[in-house]
């Protein structure tokens, strides 16, 4: 299963891990996609939403 949201398409974005003494290994930051069931067409589905565009979602009674 991706971790990519199926609203905003965001995905995993990468970078590099410091360590004290500053050294550089790389890194991912995964989105955290949440099920939710939304209404698509008249018809109930079961989607994969980041859960920043959750937040906004409700936010703009759009869930």
């Amino acid at each position: 299963m991706s971790r990519v949201c199926a609203v905003s398409g965001k995905g995993p974005l990468s970078g590099n891990k410091r360590s004290h003494s500053m050294r550089a290994s790389r890194r991912k930051w995964n989105v955290n996609p949440q099920k939710v069931r939304v209404v698509v067409d008249g018809k109930p589905q079961t989607i994969r939403v980041s859960a920043r565009t959750l937040k906004t979602l409700k936010k703009q009674n759009a869930i």
